[in-house]
């Protein structure tokens, strides 16, 4: 994806994360890359938000793989998960809430929303899909307050850097497949059959 493609001029926001997420590792774990935290930081504060995080979906669980919060904030930590369905991540792949909530208490569908362990005011959240179609997780963040200065190109900007850090997966598996094929070889099935 080009910032051109935007189909407006970027803000330094949107640059910066461009900047960070599109440069390529050469190995390690996509969402382990410093350029990772710094992105997730640099949303929640740009945003206004308490929490951000990156979460995946294992075995019909959420997973939090990154999380950057406000200081005095950590409501959850790396590595901790949930069931999906008992997810606002799982509500919003499925279209059962909005990508952008301002408030979450007045959504039609509150009274159907998981209970959460803390305070959920404005929400912001878009899938990580990748080449393949899957859902990787989640890009989401929370205000513990509710927010109506909160806009489409907010949430654009969380979209953008979902699909970058997307696009840093799926470079990734790429590489990891590529490591993987690296030792296979082929044999002529007459020699298979000598054996």
């Amino acid at each position: 994806m080009q910032l051109h493609d935007l189909g407006y001029e970027p803000d330094a926001l949107e640059v910066r994360v461009s900047e960070l997420l599109v440069a390529t590792a050469d190995g390690g774990d996509a969402l382990i890359n410093p350029s990772i935290t710094e992105v997730l930081r640099l949303l929640r504060e740009h945003l206004k938000m308490d929490v951000v995080f990156v979460s995946e979906f294992v075995d019909g669980r959420r997973v939090f793989r990154r999380v950057d919060a406000k200081p005095g904030s950590q409501v959850i930590a790396e590595g901790d998960s949930a069931p999906l369905e008992e997810s606002f991540c799982q509500y919003v792949v499925d279209g059962r809430l909005p990508r952008l909530v301002h408030d979450v208490r007045t959504e039609p569908a509150f009274a159907q929303l998981p209970a959460t362990p803390f305070p959920v005011g404005a929400h912001l959240s878009t899938p990580v899909v990748l080449d393949d179609g899957r859902v990787y997780g989640t890009l989401c963040c929370f205000s513990f307050a509710p927010d109506d200065s909160l806009t489409q190109r907010d949430l654009r900007k969380l979209e953008l850097s979902a699909q970058l850090a997307a696009k840093k997966l799926n470079e990734q598996r790429a590489r990891e497949a590529e490591k993987t094929m690296a030792g296979w070889q082929l044999h002529p099935k007459d020699e298979v059959r000598r054996r």
